[in-house]
């Protein structure tokens, strides 16, 4: 997703970048599977604050931890950081968000408890 007009990453991606962070992390952890599993998590609530821009082809970086885990319900919170060493500002978060994941039965779409996998590795991120 190449820079917008104003030469850097439209804030759209910003939010693609959340998701992918926080999914990633609980796939590679074996918390979800996004196939096979009975379980999904549902996004219910988005928010965002940019601080400085981020552009391409620079890497970004990501850092995840859980604020509150409720019974069906996790608050994710994500910043993100430009990964090019060259830039004055790579220290500093570039964009910090949340979102609220509802996990739900993969059919019927209703809430259900967080399996105990997921407990186990978000008890890590918190």
């Amino acid at each position: 997703m190449d820079n917008d007009v104003y030469g850097h990453v439209n804030n759209v991606v910003y939010y693609s970048w959340f998701d992918t962070a926080v999914n990633g992390y609980l796939i590679e952890s074996g918390a979800i599977d996004i196939h096979a599993g009975a379980v999904i998590g549902l996004v219910v609530e988005t928010q965002c604050n940019y601080f400085a821009p981020l552009a391409f082809p620079d890497p970004v970086l990501a850092g995840i931890r859980v604020a509150q885990i409720g019974s069906s319900s996790v608050r994710y919170e994500v910043g993100l950081f430009s990964g090019n060493p060259a830039d004055p500002s790579a220290e500093l978060t570039a964009a910090r968000g949340h979102f609220i994941h509802v996990y739900v039965d993969k059919q019927t779409r209703r809430p259900v408890a967080l399996p105990p996998q997921l407990l186990t590795v978000l008890e890590k991120l918190k």
